[in-house]
């Protein structure tokens, strides 16, 4: 069965299709003949009336965003928020590179790293919430978003060496990570080799091993994604033209990294949860059984109705996790 839209097209082509072809009557010279040449002339503009209205549908349709297809709510890629204004924002000059960061509101530093390809705004939702009780600080990762790369290959440890850099421009010593993603293993990394500047961790929807992801090609939320990080790359990056060239970096990082052993998942000293999403469309359901499994006194927690990018889908349940998590010991 055709698409709606692929439906729409062939009824409006075969509508001009007939408009076009139908047989003309020849009439006589004089009044008739002006008569039959001005009704000619408007089966044409019908025609071409019909052909300009089904190319407006179409396109109005192509250009919908493909959530509007969805009928669940992890199908859907909801808008990217707005990034909230704060006068402490900046660039800090880190291991070569420049990383963009903002800070939003005071008390325990909360440090929250996106997933692959994406770019602080993604926390939109959930900075607001978080700021009225905590230091919030959002980072583009290297290469990503607004921050700037550079030759070295990105990796999850060249990314945990960057925040440890960032935190010690920001004078500080030690802070809760939420990481989404490639930001929860870059969590799961810094808790593994740096248990002494976190107080915490939130890990959603994060794998231990390239072995535990899954493909997306069916996903439409992907398929939203994977269009809409190349645009906010090209509005956002120093170097607009550069996402090929990131994107190859990113995935040859996806293919051959993580690989935490169960020896250092257990050696994770830092109070640890392990959130995953019950459709979530890039991660195996059993990796966060997995990995929580091997931290001690680690808590599991599936968000259900939603997908890799629940904290869009349901914030309110997402924020509500959150601040259970911060809340406790």
């Amino acid at each position: 069965m055709l698409p709606n839209w692929l439906e729409i097209t062939t009824v409006y082509q075969s509508t001009e299709s007939n408009v076009v072809r139908a047989p003309v009557r020849r009439a006589e010279p004089g009044v008739g003949h002006e008569r039959m040449k001005r009704s000619r002339a408007a089966s044409i503009l019908r025609g071409l009336i019909q052909r300009l209205f089904g190319m407006a549908v179409l396109v109005a349709l192509m250009l919908s965003p493909i959530p509007a297809l969805a009928t669940h709510p992890w199908e859907a890629l909801p808008p990217t928020p707005a990034l909230p204004a704060t006068e402490t924002t900046g660039y800090a000059p880190v291991n070569g590179v420049r990383l963009f960061y903002a800070v939003y509101g005071h008390g325990r530093p909360l440090v929250l790293l996106h997933g692959g390809l994406a770019n602080a705004s993604y926390w939109g939702l959930q900075i607001p919430t978080l700021a009225r009780q905590y230091q919030v600080i959002v980072i583009d990762s290297r290469g990503q978003g607004r921050s700037t790369r550079n030759s070295a290959p990105i990796g999850y440890d060249v990314m945990a060496a960057d925040v440890l850099a960032l935190l010690d421009s920001l004078h500080i010593d030690t802070a809760t990570v939420i990481g989404w993603s490639d930001g929860a293993i870059v969590g799961l990394e810094l808790a593994i080799h740096h248990p002494d500047r976190l107080t915490g961790l939130f890990a959603f929807a994060g794998n231990s091993d390239p072995s535990g992801t899954k493909s997306a090609i069916e996903s439409r939320a992907f398929a939203a994604y994977t269009g809409r990080v190349a645009y906010e790359y090209e509005a956002l990056s120093p170097t607009p033209a550069a996402f090929k060239s990131l994107h190859d970096d990113i995935a040859r990082m996806w293919r051959t990294q993580p690989h935490f052993t169960a020896a250092q998942l257990h050696g994770i000293a830092v109070r640890t949860w392990i959130v995953g999403a019950e459709h979530d469309e890039v991660i195996k359901a059993e990796q966060p059984d997995w990995i929580a499994a091997q931290i001690p006194g680690a808590h599991e927690l599936i968000l259900q109705g939603v997908g890799h990018f629940a904290f869009l889908q349901d914030p309110n349940g997402f924020n509500n996790a959150l601040l259970q998590f911060l809340s406790g010991p």
